[in-house]
């Protein structure tokens, strides 16, 4: 079955008469017959009764009729649909944790210079939703840490960011240029919520245990860096945080973190097997910017990098 044989029908049954319907498809009527003839044997069945005077679709013709129309519909809008994918602005899905955190607008920013045309979404979830988005196409490019990512999720490393604690200017941290993880022992340290961020509390957890203590953790939560402002600069907790995301403003300071220093690792996150040029060039601009900014090199010492 061809569609043109579906077209044919379809005009025959519109005009119910041979001669109108082989000229509105610029055929003679020979050639129509024919056609719809070869269209019945391969049905097997008849679709329409021809007298000399006269020509209507039986009940057979009438069904199909119905269903005819519906897949040249169908094909029609498919080719429509396939022509404005060929003309539309190319784009880019990206997931972000936080709005906060200058990794990705740096990766971006590069992006942009290479790829000024490229229409590009941010969504800001957390990791483990990126990891389920990533999966099922929603996302084409992530960003977070990649310890828990699934196989089907493929991961680069490119920056180890030092971790600090935000602290209010007014707290005992703030005059320090530099804080001992065992020394949050006696702080309530805000967490984000487990399903949100698991990667980034585990992280947290660990590095406490490692000089000794469990952390005391602060009675509630927040969904964003922003959103935890207000509870550091009211000195009702601390907050353990990498530089790279440091919010802007005042009433705030942001120390080190020493003995040990630890550096939180950034890695760049998309589906395993996508081949696609933007998704490689993203990866290419997080490539370019960690060796020009040496954010996977060592950090001899980290006691110049307290912000306030």
């Amino acid at each position: 079955m061809e569609l043109r044989q579906l077209h044919y029908f379809v005009t025959l049954a519109e005009e119910l008469h041979f001669g109108r319907a082989a000229a509105r498809e610029h055929i003679v009527q020979s050639a129509l017959s024919q056609q719809l003839q070869r269209l019945e044997r391969e049905l097997g069945v008849l679709l329409i009764e021809r007298t000399t005077h006269h020509v209507q679709l039986n009940a057979a013709g009438a069904a199909f009729l119905i269903e005819a129309r519906q897949i040249l519909a169908h094909v029609e809008r498919a080719a429509v649909a396939a022509q404005r994918a060929a003309c539309s602005t190319p784009h880019l899905r990206v997931g972000i944790v936080d709005a906060s955190y200058d990794s990705m607008p740096l990766i971006l920013h590069e992006l942009r210079q290479r790829y000024p045309d490229l229409e590009i979404h941010q969504v800001e979830v957390g990791v483990p939703e990126q990891f389920q988005r990533l999966v099922d196409g929603r996302l084409d490019v992530g960003l977070g840490r990649a310890s828990l990512a699934p196989p089907s999720v493929a991961s680069e490393l490119f920056r180890l960011d030092p971790l600090g604690v935000l602290v209010a200017e007014g707290h005992r941290f703030g005059g320090l240029s530099v804080v001992p993880v065992a020394t949050l022992a006696t702080e309530p340290l805000l967490f984000a919520e487990d399903e949100r961020a698991p990667e980034f509390n585990q992280f947290v957890i660990e590095l406490c245990r490692s000089v000794g203590f469990i952390p005391t953790l602060y009675r509630g939560t927040v969904d964003s860096i922003r959103a935890s402002v207000d509870l550091v600069v009211q000195q009702r907790c601390v907050l353990c945080a990498p530089s790279s995301c440091v919010p802007p403003g005042t009433g705030m300071a942001w120390r080190p973190l020493v003995a040990p220093p630890s550096r939180y690792p950034w890695s760049l996150l998309w589906r395993a097997g996508d081949s696609s040029e933007h998704v490689h060039a993203v990866l290419g601009c997080a490539r370019a910017l960690s060796r020009r900014l040496g954010w996977l090199e060592p950090r001899a010492q980290v006691a110049g990098q307290a912000r306030s």
